[in-house]
């Protein structure tokens, strides 16, 4: 490929230089790298007031969606002085100069790798001891799909607007949702992750028929999960307005509660997302116009721990915590009885 065939691009007050913009990242779709940019280009604000000053974690698709990728935390050494960076840490305490989503300019330049969309963190990048989101993950099990978890979402608003607590959710770019909360900066991620943990067994005692907060995929049944620990400390998610990696470039969309009976999640792709933006605004406008209290949910929590709750299981890669129930298999501790 010809060392000329780039793009430069001036966003932020920046040159970005898109090399082989031609390249398809979409095989199926067709469309390029430099289609990519300007989608996220087109979607500047909205994606700022959703991700930026936040760290990243770049998942890279060399060979474009369908191909092999790899997560990528640390920034390479020959990117741009002007790239701002952040120290972030793994679950052992590994540190990493990951990229902070400063503005358009960052968000080409990562895409220019290959980068299709962005995991984020809870946290500002001038904060990281603060997260201000809690986000909680409806994840469908076997047998569970979109409609499900539309329903299960309904059930988390009902909460939510019980406690006070203004919510905002957006789709995952599959089959589920994820709905999020922005908080005040006065809470750590072990907090936030209580609060998630008490949103989901509350969430259980009152449908458990169709939520619930099982760990351990054996116990959890045709119903949704609400994936708590994924507010657990070091943890990124799936950012708003990023687009996956399949075939039909689905974007990770935020929504209008309003909308949620209306929309099909893969129909909001790479080509119709704009357009829509366009037409309707973003639904998450208002999102940092009142940031939200965790106490609420902390009392729930301190309720449930007071009834004799342990704490619900954490992920296998954390050390064990304490008030943790043993780190088993319900049913592999039954053979060990």
């Amino acid at each position: 490929m010809a060392a000329d065939d780039a793009e430069v691009l001036e966003l932020a007050g920046r040159e970005v230089r898109i090399t082989s913009p031609g390249k398809v990242l979409f095989p199926e779709r067709g469309e390029t790298k430099l289609d990519l940019v300007r989608y996220y280009v087109a979607a500047t604000e909205p994606l700022m007031r959703a991700m930026g000053g936040r760290p990243v974690l770049m998942q890279r698709f060399p060979k474009g969606a369908g191909g092999p990728s790899f997560f990528q935390k640390r920034v390479p050494d020959v990117a741009p002085d002007w790239l701002e960076r952040t120290t972030v840490q793994t679950v052992n305490g590994t540190p990493s100069r990951a990229l902070v989503a400063a503005d358009a300019a960052h968000v080409a330049w990562a895409v220019n790798l290959a980068c299709l969309g962005f995991h984020v963190w809870p946290y500002r990048a001038d904060d990281p001891e603060h997260a201000d989101e809690l986000r909680l993950d409806l994840d469908p099990q076997p047998g569970t799909g979109f409609a499900e978890a539309r329903a299960a979402a309904r059930e988390l608003k009902a909460l939510l607007d019980e406690l006070g607590i203004a919510s905002f959710p957006k789709t995952t770019g599959n089959r589920g949702l994820h709905v999020y909360v922005r908080l005040e900066p006065r809470w750590d991620s072990y907090a936030v992750r209580a609060a998630a943990v008490a949103v989901a067994r509350e969430l259980e005692r009152r449908r458990g028929d169709i939520l619930t907060a099982a760990w351990w995929k054996e116990e959890r049944g045709e119903r949704i999960f609400v994936d708590y620990n994924q507010n657990a400390p070091h943890k990124t998610v799936f950012g708003a307005w990023s687009v996956r990696a399949r075939a039909g470039a689905q974007v990770s969309t935020p929504l209008r509660w309003d909308e949620l009976d209306d929309v099909e999640p893969d129909e909001l792709t790479l080509a119709t997302v704009p357009g829509r933006l366009e037409r309707d605004g973003d639904p998450w406008a208002a999102i940092d116009d009142a940031p939200q209290s965790l106490d609420p949910l902390l009392e729930l929590h301190e309720r449930d721990m007071a009834n004799g709750l342990l704490d619900a299981p954490w992920p296998p890669v954390y050390p064990k915590m304490p008030g943790e129930p043993p780190r088993v298999a319900p049913s592999r501790a039954k053979q060990q009885e």
